[in-house]
């Protein structure tokens, strides 16, 4: 369940939407000043945060400012200032998307979705995972369950390939052109020797391992 935090001082706005949202299956914490909603925002874990600018205590952009200082969480700007420089301010001070008042509902929840697509398909590009392994592409980190597994480099771009194209069979040539490169003079057998190494680093004893050989063809990850 995605938890939303609303920081809105129009009580009664802040009830419709907490009953839309809560009727969509989100689990939703409000804050009716800037500090509260700042303290709330940075001290817990949200998926997403609707603000509003106009607040008591500390304005939404110096608000949205400081969240966007400690966390990368998604904020919606929900304000009655439509003006061009209020909507550059919101975005340049960090935030994702910027709804003026009055709005419809739907509008609003459409808004989030495509936010939650856009974070779901950069996470799709940034994290591979296969059963019980998980490779950060950015950090160039492999995990076997919660355990580091240590890599070279092209043993890393190996099993990227393999993760990229689990249940798909490679072959030799296949595996040697897009991780040697087309030009590469080495032999179509240190992709065997390769998937070895790969395999002694992934396989726990007693288990069968997830890259299997394909007899006369090459390798295929399921």
């Amino acid at each position: 369940m995605k938890r939303i935090l609303i920081i809105e001082d129009e009580k009664n706005l802040v009830r419709f939407i907490q009953l839309e949202l809560e009727h969509e299956s989100f689990e939703v914490e409000t804050a009716y000043d800037g500090k509260t909603g700042l303290e709330l925002a940075v001290q817990h874990q949200w998926d997403m945060i609707l603000l509003d600018i106009m607040l008591p205590v500390l304005n939404g952009i110096e608000v949205c400012r400081r969240i966007r200082a400690a966390k990368k969480t998604p904020i919606i700007m929900l304000t009655a200032r439509d003006s061009i420089v209020d909507r550059v301010s919101g975005l340049d001070s960090g935030a994702d998307d910027y709804m003026p008042k009055p709005f419809a509902i739907e509008e609003l929840l459409a808004r989030m979705r495509a936010i939650f697509r856009r974070m779901e398909d950069s996470e799709e590009h940034t994290v591979l995972s296969f059963k019980n392994i998980r490779v950060d592409m950015d950090a160039r980190i492999v995990y076997r369950d919660k355990e580091i597994v240590e890599l070279t480099k092209r043993e890393f771009d190996l099993l990227v390939m393999f993760m990229k194209n689990h249940n798909l069979v490679l072959t030799r040539d296949m595996l040697l052109d897009h991780v040697w490169g087309y030009d590469s003079v080495v032999e179509t057998n240190v992709v065997d020797v390769y998937v070895r190494y790969l395999r002694n680093k992934l396989d726990r004893n007693g288990e069968e391992g997830c890259i299997q050989t394909v007899r006369g063809i090459g390798y295929v990850m399921r």
